[in-house]
């Protein structure tokens, strides 16, 4: 069983930054891949990116390549997404994942109960 508990979000103007923590508890928190998912008003949620385990390899969606950049602490058992150069359309809730890696992204078998991100223009 994993916890994850999303803080860092708010409001932010387009181009700033914005850093996202996940704090996970569990004892297993390090043999899993760990995500982020967001969704807008109106839309499906949809992934952003992932970590795997021993942080070797990560992935990312096409509209936050070169944009955002996710991290994990796994001996403070913390994972980060970073996000730099934001745009109006980043504006959503964002959801840390732990789960498992699925081809190129993951799948979630654990959620946080989201933090909120708005970017304004």
């Amino acid at each position: 069983q994993v916890q994850l508990v999303e803080s860092g979000g708010g409001l932010v103007q387009a181009g700033g930054s914005l850093r996202l923590s996940c704090a996970a508890s569990g004892r297993t928190f390090s043999t899993y891949a760990m995500g982020w998912f967001r969704q807008a008003p109106g839309k499906e949620r949809e992934f952003v990116g992932r970590i795997s385990w021993s942080a070797g390899v990560v992935y990312y969606a096409d509209s936050v390549k070169g944009r955002f950049t996710i991290s994990r602490d796994n001996a403070k058992n913390m994972v980060y997404l970073s996000m730099n150069s934001l745009k109006p359309e980043d504006t959503a809730v964002y959801y840390c994942a732990a789960g498992r890696v699925v081809g190129l992204r993951m799948v979630a078998d654990y959620w946080g109960q989201g933090t909120q991100v708005t970017v304004s223009s």
